[in-house]
């Protein structure tokens, strides 16, 4: 059985976890400056930086936010999950003919077009298929060298100790091994109100909270950083839990909220 109040990172490594971007370059390369900050004043023999996942859509620059993640990748010490948001600009590199462009474009897509220099708007009407490949071609032009193989290489979940980090969440009541791709970026309920004891402590974002959302079997980071300017980032390190902060980190409230 594992819950929160039990639950340990691994021995001799710190975790950074960073909840939805949505387009805020601004909030990621000053959360990626306070980790930094936060390692010259607290050194430790090891750490990764998880990323949870929707980088794109609705915020002013995911073009920006892309490429500060795509330079993270030299440090070594970053991960980076794959959130519904990203999946569908990968689902348009892979296939635009049956991409659907029109979801993309109502749920913020036309923000992430209008970062690489492509009119958003006018993508909304690319419905034939030749306009489509335009749109294609034109994406494929703005883009970093790079970036696609980034998207194709994100993660779905990821395991440190007690705690597995995803992009929504896990179904209730299957093996966190037999999860679906699908409930991984997607999911909230029955996840949200579960009381369930998952095998893990999830570490999650993609619904938005005011706050950090404290249950013994999950905690939710994504405190809706396009909206509210607020980017988390939760501080793992063997038994203390905390959030990252201009001034460091302080620890996590654990009043949990009732299942």
């Amino acid at each position: 059985m594992v819950m929160l109040p039990d639950a340990r990172a691994p021995e001799g490594l710190r975790l950074y976890v960073i909840g939805d971007v949505h387009g805020r370059s601004d909030l990621l390369a000053g959360m990626h400056g306070r980790i930094a900050g936060d390692l010259a004043r607290r050194p430790a023999a090891d750490w990764r930086v998880i990323h949870l996942g929707d980088y794109i859509d609705r915020g002013p620059d995911s073009a920006g936010a892309l490429a500060l993640l795509l330079d993270y990748q030299g440090d070594g010490h970053g991960d980076f999950l794959i959130g519904n948001h990203d999946r569908f600009l990968l689902d348009f590199l892979i296939g635009p003919e049956g991409a659907d462009l029109d979801l993309w474009i109502y749920n913020g897509g036309a923000a992430t077009l209008d970062s690489f220099g492509i009119d958003g708007l006018l993508a909304a009407s690319s419905r034939d298929q030749r306009s489509r490949r335009r749109l294609y071609d034109q994406l494929i032009a703005a883009m970093r060298p790079g970036l696609t193989e980034f998207l194709g290489g994100l993660s779905l979940m990821l395991r440190f100790g007690d705690y597995l980090f995803v992009h929504a969440g896990v179904r209730p009541g299957v093996a966190l091994e037999d999860q679906s791709a699908h409930d991984l970026v997607w999911i909230r309920e029955p996840f949200l109100a579960s009381g369930a004891d998952h095998g893990a402590v999830i570490v999650h974002g993609h619904t938005p909270v005011e706050a950090v959302e404290v249950r013994p079997n999950r905690i939710g980071i994504d405190t809706g950083a396009v909206f509210t300017g607020n980017l988390t980032c939760l501080v793992l390190e063997g038994a203390a839990r905390a959030l990252l902060g201009a001034d460091g980190p302080a620890p996590l409230p654990e009043t949990f909220i009732d299942c």
